[in-house]
């Protein structure tokens, strides 16, 4: 009885992350903790999505950048489409810029890649009861206090916040170098619609070029150099 007790007390994960080594090392990791259970692995944002929804997992590690659909997009959906499903963002970037979208999208936590997993473990314990948790660790309250005093007015949002979230996907992926055709053929759509969302993504970011679209992604952290 305790036994079984125990088993479905057991905190539900999801992890995805764009790096199978990374993904097998945070699972062993957190699954040693034994309240924690991986129920399930995302290698890009998109299958992240669609496991959310077909596993309902209690938190989702997300990797703030992976291929296709970057982290905080794949956060933004989740929230918007499974919001009992708490998200915990893994980096290794630190700076604020990167913080800020991810608790403005909804993320419950921050954690860098660099940290032991027993941070990872707090930070999911911490999700899971409603709580926010940043690296180092910053209290609830003083993170609740921040959003308050960050109005809606006084946000200032990146300026592919304005594009619709169809043509955030297909930002990233005509930046990642995928053709028309490709783009179409991975979002299901047609050519001339995945066209149509690709003109107005740049012309809503006045981008004129493949490479100032390149340049834009990776300055706003939607695609990584070199990656």
């Amino acid at each position: 009885m305790i036994a079984t007790a125990s088993a479905k007390t057991r905190i539900r994960v999801l992890l995805a992350d764009d790096h199978a080594i990374v993904r097998e090392g945070v699972r062993l990791c957190l699954e040693g903790m034994g309240d924690i259970e991986v129920v399930g692995e995302a290698e890009d944002g998109h299958q992240a999505v669609r496991l959310v929804g077909q596993l309902t997992p209690d938190v989702a590690v997300v990797d703030v950048t992976m291929p296709r659909l970057n982290g905080i997009e794949a956060l933004r959906q989740i929230r918007r489409d499974h919001p009992r499903t708490r998200v915990v963002m893994l980096s290794m970037h630190d700076n604020e810029a990167y913080v800020t979208q991810a608790l403005q999208a909804g993320a419950s936590g921050y954690v860098l890649k660099r940290t032991a997993a027993t941070e990872l473990a707090t930070a999911i314990r911490a999700a899971c009861s409603g709580d926010i948790y940043l690296h180092p660790g910053v209290a609830k309250r003083v993170v609740a206090d921040y959003l308050q005093r960050l109005g809606p007015d006084d946000a200032v949002p990146a300026p592919h916040d304005r594009l619709t979230p169809r043509e955030r996907e297909v930002l990233q992926l005509a930046a990642e170098g995928l053709t028309t055709r490709e783009i179409a053929e991975q979002l299901v759509v047609s050519t001339k619609t995945a066209e149509h969302h690709r003109a107005s993504a740049m012309a809503k970011l006045n981008l004129h070029s493949q490479t100032e679209l390149v340049k834009y992604a990776i300055r706003s952290g939607l695609i990584e150099a070199g990656g």
